[in-house]
């Protein structure tokens, strides 16, 4: 077992090694087309379904309003933002913050984006170990994102004069806590979809067949986090080719 772990690691650690910018930039390229097709996707199946009303007529802040009820959770208040997909829940003032678009829809997509930010609250709630470890890293990774391009364009030029990568290497360290960060975003927001769907089939708040359309939305929602997630690794990769290369 160990030998094969090593082999792994082995193989890994020399694949990183020999990866060159042209590779790892063209990486960046695939999972950036890839992520347009799916935001074209994910609009596209939003647009089909905020116009596809629910039989019960309530608005996405109402059924927001009643999941919360369900899970005893009275602190948190539910307002309105504006911009499109803009929906979030804030920790830090405890509010699920809809869209004007989801906010005061009937729709099946607003009915599933407001369950899923409600889900983010439950998570709040419970202490959901994952969310807890996403918000700790948000002030690092809002600091370490705005700084890590300079670091490392100033490691290059130190690297170039002295010799050694130190300072390149911190700049890379940075750019992998937005890398961490993005990982542990899925299972979070996963997560936050589980929850919604569950409520909504348990609750019957919607319909079997509205129930297709509502996991088919916050499916097609979830895809965006995982490109997301892989163009922060491919990112990653690309600078760490970068330093290598420019070390040879």
């Amino acid at each position: 077992m160990f030998a094969l772990l090593q082999s792994y690691y082995d193989g890994s650690s020399s694949f990183i090694t020999n990866l060159t910018t042209s590779e790892a930039f063209f990486l960046i390229i695939i999972i950036a087309v890839v992520g347009m097709i799916v935001q074209m996707r994910l609009r596209s199946v939003f647009n089909k379904y905020s116009n596809v009303w629910i039989s019960n007529g309530m608005t996405g802040a109402e059924i927001a309003a009643k999941m919360l009820r369900d899970h005893n959770i009275h602190n948190v208040r539910i307002t309105q933002v504006d911009g499109e997909l803009t929906d979030h829940y804030n920790p830090a003032t405890l509010t699920v913050n809809l869209s004007k678009s989801v906010y005061s829809s009937r729709s099946i997509a607003a009915a599933a984006v407001a369950c899923h930010e409600c889900g983010h609250a439950i998570q709040h709630a419970e202490g959901y170990a994952p969310l807890q470890l996403r918000s700790s890293l948000v002030p690092i990774v809002s600091f370490s994102s705005r700084m890590a391009q300079w670091v490392i364009v100033i490691g290059l030029i130190m690297m170039s004069s002295s010799g050694s990568a130190l300072v390149c290497w911190i700049g890379v360290g940075m750019i992998a806590m937005s890398a961490l960060f993005s990982i542990v975003t899925l299972p979070v927001e996963y997560n936050a979809s589980d929850r919604a769907l569950a409520w909504l089939e348990s609750s019957r708040t919607l319909r079997a067949e509205e129930m297709d359309g509502a996991k088919t939305s916050l499916r097609w929602a979830a895809r965006t986090y995982l490109v997301a997630a892989l163009s922060a690794i491919a990112s990653l990769l690309y600078y760490i080719a970068l330093i290598n290369n420019r070390r040879d």
